[in-house]
């Protein structure tokens, strides 16, 4: 099995280097009979995103992730992996919207990225965060059953993972932010700038 790398070059003082190649010192001329320094480049192989990742899903059917989905699965933390869960199938479970949109819905949470481009990050979602963004809602924020939930809803594509933010874990959405107190297991929803009724 191969695995590719991709390659970073990071060159140190090439810049200066041929500054004073072409003359650009404080005024004093070069002496053009001393050869060169050669700078050192450094480089540093870092492991490309994996271009598929297979997982079991729920009743023992194999799962392919790809694209960003794939990317981000293979970088989570054990602790992310172990609250998504398994996968779930089906047409409702993954796939991508209308709006390119590219999601994967677990048993726990759901890997979200804004298309399925090389490089485009994906977020996981979870959790009571994952829950007050699914709730729907009208086109302000407030809980309504004629609404829309998740990516199409008001808040938008996940723009990060959960995140602490001091007591509090907080997810940032393309329109505003979901916060979740651990200690009080009070949520707060923000769309737009203005806190609307969290839905739960």
């Amino acid at each position: 099995m191969s695995t590719n790398t991709y390659r970073s070059p990071a060159i140190v003082g090439l810049t200066a280097l041929a500054l004073m190649t072409v003359g650009c010192t404080t005024g004093e001329s070069v002496d053009a009979s001393t050869p060169p320094q050669v700078a050192l480049i450094a480089t540093s192989e870092v492991e490309a995103p994996p271009a598929e990742v297979k997982l079991i899903g729920e009743r023992d059917v194999e799962v392919t992730l790809t694209g960003p989905i794939a990317a981000k699965y293979a970088t989570a933390t054990d602790k992310q992996k172990q609250a998504l869960g398994k996968p779930l199938t089906g047409d409702r479970n993954a796939g991508t919207r209308d709006s390119g949109v590219v999601f994967q819905q677990f048993q726990g949470g759901v890997i979200v990225a804004k298309n399925d481009q090389p490089g485009t990050p994906a977020y996981i979602t979870w959790g009571k965060i994952r829950e007050a963004w699914n709730i729907e809602r009208d086109e302000d924020g407030v809980p309504d059953v004629e609404g829309k939930n998740g990516s199409p809803g008001p808040l938008g594509v996940p723009t990060s993972d959960e995140n602490p933010v001091g007591d509090l874990l907080v997810t940032t959405f393309e329109h505003g932010k979901v916060t979740f107190d651990p200690r009080t297991g009070e949520v707060e929803v923000t769309v737009n700038g203005k806190v609307v009724p969290s839905g739960l």
